[in-house]
C-alpha cells in the first residue's frame, strides 16, 4: 500500500493550527519526507519515529520548505538515532541554510547529502529532480515506483519541465500560492496548476502552498476551471491512498 500524508500546506509562514510545506510518502514500508518546512516535524512524529525515516527530499533552501530539517537533525542526533546517516536529496544551498541555525552540531553527522537536480534510486522509487524557476535553486520532483507516479512542483513557477515531471502522474502535488491571473514567473497560481495538470495528463491534482489567509475554495475552483480531473486542497492531517 502507498499513501501520502500531508504534514503542512502553508507558504511563507504557517497559519495558526497549520504548518508550512511538508509531506510523508510511504510505499512498501519505505518512508520518505518531502520538504520539511516550519512546524512539520511534530506532525511527522505523529506518524512515525524520526529514526524510522528512510530518506528526505528538500526542493529548495527557503525555510518554509526546509526549516524543520534542523529539528529532525536534533531528534536523530540527541534522540533515538537510526544506525547510519539519513540520505538527504537537495539542491545546493539547503545544507548551508539549515546549518546556519545549528552552530555547534554538524548536519553531515546525521545526513548523507545527495545532489538535486539529478536522478537517483531511493528505496522503491526512481527519483527525478529537475530545475524549475524560483528565487533560489529549486528542484521539481518526480517519484516513480511500480504502479505509482507522484510529481511535486514545490514552490516553483510555470515551466515546460513541470509538464515533463507530471506527465501521466497518478498525483500532481502543485503549489497554488497565487490567485487570479498569473503574476509571478517564480510562483504558480491555482489556475496555472490546473492548466499544467491538464497538459500533463495527471490523474489527480492536489493543491498546496497556500498563502496564509487565502481562500482555498477559490483556489480549487480556479484550478478546476482549467482541469477536468479531481482537484483537492491539501489539509494538515489529510492522507491520500495512491
Amino acid at each position: 500500500m502507498s499513501e501520502l500524508a500531508v504534514l503542512g500546506t502553508c507558504g511563507a509562514w504557517p497559519e495558526a493550527g497549520r504548518a508550512a510545506s511538508g509531506f510523508l510518502l510511504a510505499a512498501d514500508g519505505f518512508r520518505l519526507a518531502l520538504d520539511l518546512g516550519y512546524a512539520t516535524l511534530p506532525r511527522l512524529l505523529e506518524r512515525c519515529a524520526a529514526g524510522a525515516l528512510d530518506a528526505v527530499v528538500i526542493t529548495h533552501a527557503h525555510p518554509d520548505h526546509c526549516a524543520d530539517l534542523s529539528a529532525l537533525c536534533r531528534a536523530l542526533l540527541f534522540g533515538e538515532g537510526r544506525g547510519g546517516r539519513l540520505p538527504l536529496y537537495c539542491p545546493p544551498g539547503v545544507l548551508g541554510r539549515v546549518q546556519a541555525m545549528e552552530p555547534t552540531e554538524d548536519l553531515r553527522e546525521v545526513f548523507d547529502p545527495r545532489p538535486l537536480p539529478g536522478d537517483h534510486e531511493v528505496g522503491p522509487f526512481r527519483l527525478t529532480g529537475r530545475l524549475l524557476p524560483h528565487h533560489v535553486p529549486h528542484a521539481g520532483v518526480r517519484l516513480t515506483a511500480p504502479g505509482l507516479t507522484l510529481a511535486y512542483s514545490g514552490d516553483a513557477g510555470a515551466d515546460p519541465v513541470l509538464g515533463e515531471l507530471a506527465a501521466g502522474a497518478d498525483l500532481l502535488v502543485a503549489g497554488a500560492t497565487l490567485l487570479g491571473p498569473a503574476a509571478d514567473p517564480h510562483l504558480l497560481s491555482a489556475a496555472e496548476a490546473g492548466a499544467w495538470a491538464s497538459r500533463a495528463g495527471a490523474r489527480r491534482l492536489l493543491l498546496t502552498h497556500f498563502w496564509p489567509g487565502a481562500d482555498r475554495a477559490r483556489s480549487v475552483a480556479e484550478a478546476a476551471a482549467a482541469y477536468d480531473g479531481e482537484v483537492l486542497a491539501a489539509d494538515e492531517g489529510m492522507v491520500l491512498s495512491l
